[in-house]
């Protein structure tokens, strides 16, 4: 049976003092430990969603100066695109004016030559006719 002596009062008082001397060198410590590692667990997370914004901002202008670059680019392209195109057409026109030019001018030589041709091709024709007739006749003509 247990009996209920003085020395279950030390055993009380031993365990009170325990009680007292763990939770001001142990228990204590150990909670500013866990409270210090809380606060700066919370700090951590608050400079992570600080960070998270600040990267979804500068991502956001990040795309939006590549939206702005592309459609200056875009606009370039179909300048300089147009100034081609007006280029292209003035250096067609003005080879077909050369082109032109040159046609006439190589139609002219050719009436010419072929005016040359028919008037050596008359002249030709007088003196053989002149020459069957006087073959033919079996005497001069004139």
């Amino acid at each position: 049976m247990v009996e209920l002596n003085y020395t279950v009062w030390i055993q009380m008082a031993n365990f009170l003092l325990l009680i007292l001397i763990l939770n001001f060198f142990l228990y204590k410590p150990v909670l500013k430990i866990f409270e210090k590692r809380n606060k700066k667990i919370e700090e951590s997370k608050d400079e992570v969603r600080s960070l998270d914004e600040t990267i979804d901002r500068k991502l956001a202008q990040y795309e939006e100066k590549i939206r702005q670059a592309r459609a200056e680019a875009a606009v370039q392209r179909n300048v300089i695109k147009e100034e081609g195109t007006e280029q292209s057409k003035e250096i067609i026109g003005k080879v077909r004016d050369e082109i032109s030019k040159k046609m006439e001018g190589f139609k002219a030589t050719m009436q010419k030559e072929a005016d040359e041709a028919r008037g050596a091709l008359r002249d030709q024709a007088r003196t053989i006719a002149g020459d069957i007739s006087e073959k033919v006749l079996g005497r001069g003509v004139q």
